[in-house]
């Protein structure tokens, strides 16, 4: 495929792009009011699934199912966490971010009303509307990320994206206890009904409060918006006025995120993060089952607060990652400042990239570490099941299976903004469909895995698989800088081939 004749989608973060305006009107006390609120809406894609765990073996007695039967709607769901966001994130890189949150949620509400009043006869029905809720939850995710993007330079990207993780990360630490407390003490209904309001509820706070920041339809949120992309109570982003360096910002057209796939290095990063994400899941749907088995005496609401171990750990992580990638970043940056004389923090301000900065080497210097606790964790993890240890061994080790996926994760979408900010929703859903389809169909294979070759030594496997994806990370480190710089030049020549389209049309 030669260069002139690439169709791929392309970051805008070229220089000569950039206006002389700051990158956001929004201040930082703004910017972490709108993060916090996305951060609420991304609870639901992991509570929507992790609440439903602790129910498993509660809903193969209700539906008269095997444990492998009810498994499959776990299965169904990752599946549609994957191909929705297909679809909702690239129309919110095109359309607007707002309205399409409020629908994801809305989408969610529905579905779950659905579920709660589902016969338990009609096991066909709880597979069927059991996607529809990942349709709606799943998405939420992409779109936070693309919000991220629209708001932040890279330079403080990574504080903003560990505040938004958070809500994905809470849902794991209190889903599986609150999906566990209800089903024993109100019935398996009561979490879908408990899903059902309070999914409403923070749609009708994105109603209220969150502002549109598409890029491509507020600029750099200075550009008046019709009343379907303001908040019905607009307390941020009040000193917004008309612009003549952002009002020629122009809508992009709906584009296939699978494009997008075509970059080896983001290709790359979507499968070390999807192995990673899927050995992960591999261990947190076997818990209550596994669980089960070694510590018997166990009941649902116990098995629910052991997934608060792997939850913390996550939510430790998804404060702390922040942080330490900003951190890192300006450290790279100051040992290269003094090699730069242009005004490299002014250009941050304004969202202008420089080409030459390693921003794989700042984002991946820790990750070969990372991958290596997580395997270690979780191989301890699978030999403590095994020889049914004092229950705190296990516990302590999924703590730091939380924590480590958590700061992997954070670092490689991190990244994958950072190669393309003004794709972050698309690129949030290329990841959600590698994951989440490799997250599948681990999900599929534990059990038979677990019954083949026990706990100890399923574990040492995953584990070990976890522990290949270290080599691609060095290979990302090597090539991205000549892939980013390929992406400059296509963008350079497709701007070229405009302008003189643009021109020969004015003489005519």
């Amino acid at each position: 495929m030669s260069i002139a004749n690439d169709k791929s989608p392309l970051p805008d973060a070229v220089p000569s792009l950039v206006a002389e305006e700051p990158y956001s009107i929004f201040t930082s006390r703004e910017k972490w009011f709108i993060v916090s609120l996305i951060s609420f809406g991304g609870l639901f894609s992991p509570l929507s699934a992790n609440i439903y765990f602790p129910a498993i073996p509660t809903l193969a007695v209700a539906f008269d199912q095997s444990i492998e039967l009810i498994n499959l709607t776990v299965t169904l769901n990752m599946v549609f966490q994957g191909i929705s966001p297909m679809f909702w994130g690239p129309l919110s890189d095109s359309h607007g971010r707002r309205h399409v949150f409020i629908l994801c949620l809305l989408l969610l509400s529905l579905s779950c009303v659905g579920l709660a009043l589902t016969p338990t006869q009609d096991y066909w029905l709880l597979l069927f509307l059991r996607c529809f809720q990942a349709s709606g939850s799943a998405s939420t995710v992409a779109l936070l990320f693309g919000i991220i993007g629209d708001i932040a330079t890279r330079a403080e990207r990574g504080g903003y994206v560990g505040m938004a993780s958070l809500g994905a990360m809470i849902g794991p630490a209190i889903g599986p206890v609150l999906g566990g407390v209800l089903a024993d003490k109100l019935g398996w209904r009561a979490i879908f009904w408990f899903l059902c309001i309070s999914s409403a509820v923070c749609m009708v706070v994105m109603i209220l409060f969150l502002p549109e920041t598409l890029r491509a339809v507020v600029g750099n949120g200075s550009i008046p918006v019709s009343a379907i992309y303001r908040p019905v109570i607009p307390i941020i982003g009040r000193r917004s006025k008309q612009s003549p360096a952002t009002s020629s910002v122009a809508p992009k057209r709906f584009q296939n995120p699978l494009l997008l796939l075509l970059h080896v290095d983001v290709a790359l990063l979507l499968v070390i993060n999807g192995v990673v994400y899927s050995v992960f899941y591999g261990v947190t749907a076997s818990i209550s089952t596994v669980f089960h088995d070694a510590y018997p005496q166990l009941n649902e609401t116990e098995l629910g607060l052991c997934f608060l171990s792997v939850g913390g750990g996550m939510v430790i992580g998804s404060m702390s990652c922040g942080k330490l990638l900003d951190w890192d970043y300006q450290r790279v940056r100051r040992s290269l400042r003094a090699q730069n004389s242009t005004d490299e923090q002014g250009d941050e301000k304004k969202g202008v990239v420089d080409d030459s900065f390693p921003i794989e080497k700042a984002r991946m210097r820790l990750m070969p570490a990372f991958l290596a606790v997580f395997a270690a964790s979780c191989i301890g993890y699978g030999w403590c099941i095994d020889k049914r240890t004092n229950i705190a061994g296990p516990l302590i080790l999924l703590i730091g299976v939380g924590l480590v996926v958590t700061a992997i994760m954070n670092s490689i979408q991190t990244l994958m903004l950072d190669l393309m900010p003004t794709y972050g929703s698309s690129i949030t859903a290329c990841n959600n469909l590698v994951r989440c389809s490799l997250g599948a169909g681990l999900v599929s294979a534990i059990q038979p895995l677990l019954d083949a070759l026990g706990a100890g030594y399923a574990y040492l496997l995953l584990g070990g698989i976890a522990t290949l994806m270290g080599p691609l990370v060095y290979v990302v480190v090597r090539i991205g800088p000549r892939s980013r710089a390929r992406r400059i030049r296509i963008a350079e020549m497709q701007k070229e081939r405009l302008r003189a389209k643009q021109e020969a049309v004015g003489q005519t």
